[in-house]
């Protein structure tokens, strides 16, 4: 433990040394003997997590992949805690998903006993154009990318309210307005209203939905104008954490 306690302080002052530091210079400042500080360096080195150059030592690419993971972490972890609040302040489950290298990804769910999320029962990559989440990311597409989407995952009946032929989902996506809420009633699961709102994520394509049951339906267009009204609140914020 010692010598991990030892080693973590030697990194932590090799980071505030953006042209490097000597060894000498390192065993000062984290009061280590010379010979002590000379083994663990050269222990970091060999491992990865620093390097040496001209008898100068910077972070290596071990290290650099840990700090690349934990500001990761950080980001996914403020979208987390954000779908969490709006799940509890509105009372519905919510979805963040971004069309990425040409599929649809649902990236973080928040759900609850209470107010449970839409069971995946036909695969939301493949079914797009029945759920909200899929209506609202193909409408943010161009017509290229869309109909190559469509032409890798045909429109095909999943209830009696599914729109039925690709040329019908085109004429909707191109009469859905840049910043509308896409509003989708059991067209992916009977007994399922859902609303799913654009997100800028420069060039991505990304979305916020919520869904209720069919007969709290009532209930959708006040939830999403509020779902709205949060996003609008806390976007500089998110802007770089959403690009999980």
């Amino acid at each position: 433990m010692g010598s991990v306690q030892r080693a973590m302080r030697l990194l932590e002052s090799v980071a505030e040394h953006e042209h490097g530091a000597p060894a000498k210079q390192l065993a000062r400042e984290t009061g280590l003997a010379l010979p002590t500080a000379y083994h663990l360096l050269r222990t970091l080195v060999h491992e990865g997590y620093l390097r040496r150059d001209k008898g100068l030592f910077f972070l290596g690419e071990a290290a650099e992949r840990l700090s690349s993971s934990g500001a990761e972490q950080k980001r996914r972890s403020t979208v987390v805690e954000a779908l969490a609040h709006w799940r509890d302040l509105i009372g519905v489950p919510v979805y963040y998903a971004q069309y990425r290298n040409g599929e649809i990804e649902v990236l973080c769910v928040s759900d609850s006993p209470v107010n449970p999320a839409v069971e995946e029962w036909a695969d939301f990559r493949e079914t797009g154009h029945a759920h909200a989440i899929g209506q609202c990311l193909l409408a943010q597409l161009d017509d290229e990318a869309r109909r190559d989407h469509l032409d890798r995952y045909p429109v095909q009946s999943i209830t009696p309210y599914t729109v039925r032929d690709g040329h019908s989902l085109l004429r909707r996506l191109e009469r859905t307005a840049r910043m509308e809420p896409v509003i989708e009633r059991q067209e992916y699961a009977l007994g399922t209203v859902c609303a799913a709102l654009p997100i800028t994520l420069g060039n991505a394509a990304a979305t916020m939905a919520i869904s209720l049951p069919a007969h709290q339906a009532d209930r959708l267009p006040a939830a999403t104008q509020q779902l709205q009204e949060e996003i609008g609140r806390l976007m500089g914020s998110l802007a770089i954490s959403i690009s999980i």
